[in-house]
């Protein structure tokens, strides 16, 4: 499988340690991204037991995600929304360097997960997705030759 790529233009220089990562990364859940707003970032490891997806969302709820899985794809999507500057309880922004709006990051995901044991987990603006192997799937056994 390809690795995680992004389908908008890098927000930094690719530097020859990103080529090397990208490279290790290449069996593993290749990712992409759709919306302009905010870009989460994405950390994938692999346990004995599957997968875990990190997703890094400071400052979004988690009644604010929506995450599904359609045709072998892991969506997850959401917003983080931009201090009020309008209204009652309008802020005045002196300089902002966080990003805000939609997102959506998808993921395909290989064969060898059983989708319908994904879990996820918030905790401190980390979103943790748990994507077990199938077991069926992923048993090793030995054929005898007759």
């Amino acid at each position: 499988m390809a690795t995680m790529f992004n389908t908008q233009p890098a927000r930094r220089a690719v530097r020859p340690f990103d080529a090397v990562l990208s490279q290790l990364f290449n069996d593993t859940l290749p990712g992409y991204t759709t919306g302009a707003g905010f870009l989460p970032a994405a950390d994938v490891l692999e346990t004995a037991t599957g997968f875990e997806l990190l997703l890094t969302l400071p400052g979004v709820p988690k009644d604010a995600l929506t995450i599904d899985v359609q045709e072998g794809t892991l969506t997850v999507s959401g917003e983080r929304k931009a201090p009020v500057t309008e209204g009652e309880n309008a802020v005045k922004v002196r300089r902002t360097e966080s990003s805000y709006g939609t997102f959506a990051r998808k993921f395909r995901l290989p064969e060898t997960v059983n989708a319908n044991a994904i879990e996820a987990h918030m905790t401190d603006g980390v979103l943790r997705l748990v994507l077990p192997f199938d077991t069926d799937k992923t048993t090793k056994r030995q054929i005898e030759v007759r």
